[in-house]
């Protein structure tokens, strides 16, 4: 539904709501002629009314209430007092106003009911000549007695949500008030009384409170679903099995509906933004366009506010020294209007907001030299630093490449607040940027605070809980093929051919250290712009946990960012990444980190080219796909497999995604796989094919050298790795059986953009 869909029907419902209360107000200021409130309340509500179907050009309607308007007003005014036949003129235009109503719902315009009889009993009752009805030869037009307003329907809504309501099977009849009529109107009012209420019975109010409550309660069931799941998996009870899978089921969806209750459109958020981006484009000199996508996405309302601040930072930057001016676009023979675009869509469990610009962009010899003079990072850590490294150098606090200071801010002044403000509420902000062309800010929020997908390590014996978002992968350090390194005293791992800095979380949080290097766990987690890895003695699992908030003993340590009840009753801490990462001095340029990459410089010299690899299972055959071809790695159920003609596919973050098994590609037995296939998802401008493959063995690093010719189709050929035979993957003539036409449609899409 469009946006003037959306005004239409939140407009009826409030207004039968309305309607409801009129005919119990009208009643009682009968019996209370006197009442201040209730003529208050009555005209408030027949001006809301009037005014918004001035709005919509629902110019009858609007000529009925104004009429009743103009009738109120006089009572409210002391100008006549209420009588029964005024009563009955208010209650008659009551009627009226829902017979239009519902003919607004039913056939989306006001209809051809009688309005003027109603008019007519109105005015007299202004006139004073009383309300019985007389034929009049000509309609008479409504008295003009003051301009009409133009509001839109809002009802208080200090502490109230509107929640969605599924229709009642068989509706209990309406008890309404009667009200004098003519038989007519009385029999169309009541004739269409079960299709009027449809759209009225679709929503209730609820406090929000009571939501807050909801959720909490939710919150518990989760942590108590968790603990039976794991108690009934020590029994090996079928029955027993069958129920915990139906309460699981249960309460996902519970949790599911509840948190939509919860959840606000980003558009609420948005609203200001037009009138932000116009005063500042009017300020700065420059014409800007403001585009928004996805302003129906929803987002828990709890973290709408802790987004608006950094939302609205990134917008100012992008205006203020993101687009060029008018002269400077038609010089680089760009569009003299530069074109501000807001995009929000949902990914992986999270809110993606992207804030795009298509101005001069940022450039990275620049943001690298302003690094160097201010000592932010050394040469040598330069030489080790991707682009995107360098350009993450903009959320270091007070790092700015602004030439002239203004009342806005430099692009790059306070991004470090925005970028706090993003992970205190467990989200993260990455920034792209290609010179000449544009920036794009990118937010990744998590839907809720209360519940969220976390991983479960242990270390020392204690457990802690680390937010899913944070953490990129997992390495298994087995002390031969894989082991920790030392420089100057502090640990590294190399991680596909760079030295990544490892913390060690026992003698962070000063546990019993471990002296052993093996058999232990790596988990790479990202805060501060950079990775970072955390040894650990075990990875548990993953799952849903509840979040509970600290006192304010815990809050002053710094380290932990909640605690949750896990799966046996026993509490595990939430570990806050960015401050574990602070802690350990990885932000700045320690000289440890400078002697690593010194290190990896000699290093890299002498183990020449490493081919990063993941190695997979397709039947009895092990085969290697190159790492940079790889986006994800998921699981797929085999009924979500559908087929398009001759080809499998699977819908997936709403497009669909063709499928090649590469044991058919490659003419290998396949293993049965069960109830689920592994797939390898490769993306390329939004377009992404999925390689089926029987399993995911590893993902290495080795030098691949001497490489062994195969005449089969889909093999670039075979090496030696890791003592076994690994046959190379055809990873264009895999991803072209699957989908012919990609390479074709992603080179369109890229002139296209």
């Amino acid at each position: 539904m469009d946006e003037m869909g959306d005004i239409v029907q939140e407009f009826l419902v409030e207004s039968h709501e309305n309607l409801d209360q009129l005919d119990r107000d009208l009643v009682a200021l009968e019996q209370d002629p006197g009442s201040r409130e209730l003529l208050s309340s009555i005209f408030r509500t027949i001006h809301t009314i009037k005014g918004t179907s001035g709005f919509l050009a629902f110019n009858r309607l609007e000529r009925v209430t104004h009429g009743g308007e103009s009738l109120l007003a006089r009572l409210r005014d002391g100008a006549q007092v209420m009588t029964p036949e005024t009563t009955d003129a208010l209650l008659r235009m009551v009627d009226t106003v829902r017979t239009l109503l519902t003919s607004i719902e039913e056939n989306g315009n006001e209809g051809d009911s009688d309005i003027e009889s109603v008019i007519e009993a109105v005015t007299r009752c202004i006139d004073g000549t009383g309300a019985a009805p007389a034929p009049a030869p000509a309609p008479a037009p409504a008295p003009v007695i003051e301009p009409v307003a133009v509001t839109r329907p809002r009802a208080t809504r200090t502490r109230k949500a509107r929640v969605k309501a599924e229709p009642e099977p068989e509706p209990a009849p309406v008890v309404e008030t009667p009200a004098p009529a003519e038989p007519e109107a009385r029999a169309e009012s009541t004739g269409d009384e079960q299709s009027r209420r449809s759209i009225a019975d679709s929503s209730i109010r609820v406090d929000v409170d009571l939501l807050d409550t909801l959720m909490r309660l939710v919150g518990e069931l989760v942590l108590t679903r968790n603990q039976m799941v794991r108690a009934i998996g020590v029994f090996a009870d079928p029955a027993m099995t069958r129920t915990g899978q139906r309460l699981n089921l249960i309460t996902s969806e519970l949790q599911e509906s509840v948190m939509k209750t919860r959840m606000q459109a980003i558009d609420h958020l948005w609203a200001k933004l037009p009138r932000v981006v116009r005063d500042l484009s009017s300020a700065c000199g420059k014409q800007v366009r403001l585009a928004m996508e996805g302003r129906e996405t929803e987002l828990d309302r709890s973290l709408l506010e802790a987004v608006k601040d950094p939302l609205t930072h990134l917008v100012r930057n992008a205006v203020d020294h993101g687009i060029e001016t008018a002269d400077e676009r038609r010089a680089k023979g760009k569009d003299p209007e530069g074109v501000l675009t807001l995009r929000a869509y949902h990914e992986g469990g999270h809110v993606i907001v992207e804030v795009c610009d298509d101005g001069s962009g940022i450039d990275p010899d620049r943001i690298a030299e302003v690094a160097l003079s201010r000592g932010v990072v050394s040469r040598e850590q330069l030489q080790f630093m991707d682009r995107r490294e360098i350009l993450n150098l903009v959320f270091r606090p007070g790092f700015s490449t602004a030439k002239a200071v203004t009342n806005v801010s430099g692009r790059g002044v306070g991004m470090d607040v925005v970028k706090t403000n993003i992970e205190r509420i467990g989200g993260a902000v990455d920034v792209e940027s290609t010179l000449g062309v544009g920036t794009t800010w990118r937010l990744t929020i998590p839907l809720t605070l209360a519940i969220i997908q976390a991983l479960t390590i242990e270390c020392a014996g204690e457990r802690y809980v680390v937010p899913q978002v944070a953490v990129h992968e997992l390495v298994y350090i087995d002390g031969q093929s894989t082991r920790i390194e030392y420089t100057s005293g502090a640990p590294v791992y190399r991680l596909r051919g760079k030295l990544l800095p490892l913390v060690r979380l026992d003698t962070t949080l000063g546990l019993t250290a471990s002296t052993d290097d093996k058999g232990v766990y790596v988990v790479v987690l990202q805060a501060d712009g950079r990775r970072f890895g955390v040894v650990v003695d075990r990875v548990l699992n993953t799952e849903e946990v509840v979040v509970k908030a600290l006192t304010a003993r815990f809050k002053d340590i710094g380290m932990y960012a909640g605690a949750t009840i896990l799966g046996d009753g026993k509490v595990a801490l939430i570990l806050d990444v960015p401050s574990l990462a602070r802690r350990s001095h990885l932000a700045g340029g320690a000289a440890a980190e400078r002697e690593a990459a010194a290190f990896a410089l000699e290093s890299t010299a002498t183990a020449g080219p490493v081919d990063r690899l993941l190695i997979t299972g397709v039947g009895d055959r092990r085969v290697a796909i190159p790492l940079d071809t790889v986006t994800r790695l998921e699981e797929f159920p085999v009924d979500r497999i559908e087929r398009v003609g001759s080809r499998e596919v699977v819908q997936y973050r709403e497009r669909i995604l063709p499928l090649v098994r590469l044991s058919y590609l490659l003419g290998a037995v396949s293993e049965d796989s069960g109830d689920t296939v592994s797939v390898v998802v490769y993306t390329e401008r939004r377009r992404s094919v999925a390689l089926v493959v029987d399993r995911i063995v590893d993902i290495v690093e080795s030098a691949v050298g001497a490489r062994g010719t195969v005449d089969d189709d889909g093999l670039v050929g075979s090496a030696v790795i890791e003592q076994r035979v690994t046959e190379l993957l055809d990873v264009r003539r895999a991803i072209l059986a699957a989908d012919p036409q990609f390479y074709a449609d992603a080179h369109r899409d890229l002139v296209e953009a």
